[in-house]
């Protein structure tokens, strides 16, 4: 998709220069994959692991 953004020019030149990426598409792919990873892995700590109905897991070892 093509889009029309506005970047902080200093921002996608201090991305550039520290990822060694070259191309500004692929760097502002980078970020955003990575936003989404980070953004996902909050949700999942945010709900704690909690699954109310989830029943006991059957384990192999005996304690």
């Amino acid at each position: 998709m093509r889009t029309t953004i506005n970047i902080d020019d200093q921002l996608l030149q201090e991305a550039l220069r520290l990822t060694g990426i070259h191309k500004k598409t692929q760097v502002i792919q980078e970020a955003l994959t990575e936003l989404v990873a980070r953004e996902s892995a909050k949700r999942l700590a945010a709900m704690g692991g909690a699954e109310p109905n989830l029943r006991s897991i059957p384990r192999r070892r005996v304690s």
